[in-house]
């Protein structure tokens, strides 16, 4: 025993010295292992705050290993491109997840590469969303380029040539990142895999799988458009025809059933509106009087949620026209565009309508000119092919000349077909929320009468409060929106076109606002100008989930014909979302579609809605599958682990099943089956 632990000693007394040797003559690789490392726990820590976990850690070490391995196949003079390359685009991983985290509370994808020329203006808002701590990053190149400059005044390289033995270095390092990998697989479970292969889940992926690793499986996902066709279709196909068999509901029968069938539907894509503004006034000005009074009148959904992803407004467009959700990689509108898919447009125009949309913005915009013929639409309408640019609003024509030059247009669609089913998307209160100022009447300063302890003389103060604030700028731009909806009702009303007419509103998601905007408002302090501490007694706090919760938007459907405004004059305050409205809406308008995936409102007792990040809903409480936590609503409710598992395999089911009808275009290969198989039998 004696003599195994004198050999044992030896072996790790060996070992630690040919360590100690190989970081001395391997400066700049050891230099660039640790800073990467450490960059990868500290996006980690920043964001997803997992501080004690082992299995990132390892994950990143392993990544950063043979990509380091890579650099022995290069002379040690060009080493330092090799690495520096490399620190480079690390440090830019971690900087652009801590400023995506920061304000969409989510990681970046590659994907967004593909659609980042949708985003054109939205660069403008930048200052607005980076903070500081974002380029704490940085230190790590600059660290590599400190220590490389120090390292050529010391003749390193050119002592490096007479003892460099690249073939030893690489199998060293080679082996030990395979170590390192092994441990990390030891720590991974099926579920740990699954998650990692299906992406959706991307909080959960970094905590368990580090940020460098997830954003290599992320550009793998990001490249499924054009590989993953190719493989799994089978199986797809397979879980596609079972999950229909299971779940396909009967077309509803409920008071609302044709309701309004044959009428006219206007529809309003309204960009970024959120719920909560209908309830807001600042300084006693309302935010949005025109749709809470529209809200008041009609059907209100008043806990509905927008379940867009990436491509925000266009999934926002495609989960409301099909009932499906998002792609888990990508976007529809522009990977995904050449699928079949059932739309709420397509079924109208099987009653013969004529359906249409509109836009102030350009066609190319998300794909929308080739997109919106897919989903169905008769004609675009959109920016200077079709409407006169004659007062420009942030990313294009102002909400309002859209509004009042889109009446003639439906107006002359009108004197040419029997029912129409349009589509107006706005675009005004588009982030950075700029433009609107001179022509809106919302004060955003805060005025309160101090008083002096000792005179008792009053006066008067005024701070800006939210003048400088992005929170302020969307107040404003909302503001604005807020009367270009309703003077486009007057106006509507005025050229006769609400009579037989039904008008819909949704919000198309949230305003992407941060987190500790809205802490600063809710906790504002004017004595000092600032947000209460949290130890003040007065602090409310405004947490994640608040935070989340919040994001809701209204989703409204209103006409003018009292007596039926009379039958549908209700508010829904069961939690609901954008893919419930194809089946709820459909219902009213005697159109019927087998792939729904949400639900018709009034004919089910199961109300849930499920998130594209794999985050789901109830009645009863919110569940956050990124990190396993929840808030539950009622404390009275009793939740157990069955309940929480059954909504998880929901989630994950209806996820998987969008997915794949997206990705392999299912449904028109389906038809296309069942067309052989019945051919055959004939």
């Amino acid at each position: 025993m004696k003599k195994f632990a004198k050999k044992l000693l030896t072996v790790l007394d060996k070992s630690k010295n040919n360590a100690i040797y190989f970081f001395k003559n391997n400066i700049l690789f050891t230099t660039f292992i640790i800073t990467s490392l450490i960059n990868g726990c500290l996006i980690r820590f920043l964001t997803v705050k997992n501080y004690t976990a082992i299995s990132p850690i390892l994950a990143d070490l392993a990544f950063i290993l043979f990509v380091g391995s890579c650099a022995y196949f290069f002379k040690p003079k060009n080493r330092f491109k090799y690495f520096i390359t490399w620190s480079v685009i690390l440090t830019l991983i971690c900087l652009i997840n801590s400023v995506y985290y920061t304000n969409y509370v989510s990681f970046t994808s590659f994907s967004l590469l593909a659609t980042s020329l949708q985003l054109g203006g939205v660069t403008g808002a930048l200052k607005t969303i980076m903070e500081l701590k974002d380029f704490c990053y940085i230190w790590a190149p600059i660290t590599l380029i400190f220590m490389h400059r120090k390292l050529l005044k010391q003749g390193y390289y050119e002592k490096l040539k007479l003892k460099d033995k690249p073939k030893v270095a690489i199998l060293k390092v080679l082996v030990a990142a395979t170590i390192v990998l092994g441990f990390f697989v030891s720590t991974l479970s099926g579920t740990d895999i699954s998650r990692l292969y299906k992406q959706w889940n991307r909080e959960y992926v970094v905590m368990k799988f580090g940020i460098y690793v997830y954003q290599g499986n992320d550009l793998i996902a990001s490249l499924k458009p054009q590989i993953s066709p190719l493989f799994g279709y089978d199986k797809a196909a397979k879980e596609f025809r079972e999950y229909y068999e299971e779940n396909t509901s009967e077309k509803s029968d409920n008071e609302y059933t044709d309701i309004f069938k044959g009428k006219n539907v206007i529809a309003i894509h309204a960009e970024s509106i959120q719920n909560y503004l209908l309830d807001t006034e600042i300084n006693g000005t309302p935010i949005a009087p025109n749709l809470k009074r529209l809200s008041e009148e009609g059907m209100y959904f008043s806990n509905f949620y927008s379940q867009e992803s990436v491509g925000t407004s266009s999934d926002t467009e495609f989960t409301y026209s099909t009932s499906l959700l998002p792609a888990s990689s990508g976007t529809v509108f522009v990977s995904y565009w050449d699928r079949e898919y059932p739309s709420i447009q397509k079924f109208l125009k099987e009653e013969d309508y004529y359906v249409f949309s509109m836009h102030a913005n350009k066609g190319n915009m998300w794909n929308r000119e080739v997109m919106h013929k897919q989903l169905g639409y008769d004609k675009f309408y959109y920016y200077d092919k079709d409407y006169e640019l004659d007062e420009m609003i942030g990313l294009g024509l102002s909400d309002k000349s859209f509004f009042k030059q889109s009446v003639q247009k439906i107006k002359t669609i009108k004197e040419k077909h029997d029912k129409y089913y349009g589509l107006l998307i706005m675009l005004t209160n588009h982030t950075p929320f700029e433009g609107v100022e001179e022509s809106t009447n919302i004060d955003l300063t805060y005025k309160y009468t101090k008083t002096d302890e000792v005179t008792g003389e009053q006066t008067e103060v005024i701070n800006d409060y939210l003048s400088n604030k992005t929170l302020g700028k969307y107040f404003t731009t909302a503001h604005y929106a807020d009367e270009a909806i309703g003077e486009f009702i007057n106006e509507l009303d005025k050229e006769g076109l609400l009579e037989d007419t039904v008008i819909v509103i949704y919000g198309d998601h949230d305003a992407k606002i941060k987190q500790s905007e809205y802490d600063f408002y809710y906790n504002y302090n004017p004595e000092t100008d600032s947000k209460y501490s949290k130890s003040d007694p007065r602090y409310k706090e405004f947490t994640k989930y608040d935070y989340e919760l919040n994001r809701k938007v209204p989703f409204i459907i209103w006409t003018k014909d009292k007596t039926l405004r009379k039958k549908i004059n209700k508010e829904i305050k069961t939690v609901t979302g954008m893919y419930d409205v194809l089946p709820t809406l459909g219902n009213m308008l005697g159109i019927y579609d087998k792939y729904a995936l949400g639900h018709d409102v009034f004919n089910t007792n199961e109300h849930y809605i499920v998130f594209p990040n794999g985050n789901w809903m109830t009645d009863k409480m919110y569940y956050d599958n990124q990190n396993g936590k929840a808030i539950v609503f009622d404390e009275k409710s009793v939740i157990d682990k069955d309940y929480i598992s059954k909504y998880t395999q929901i989630a994950e089911t209806e996820i998987a099943v969008s997915n794949d009808i997206i990705v392999h275009d299912l449904i028109k290969k389906t038809k296309e089956t069942d067309e052989v198989i019945k051919g055959g039998q004939k």
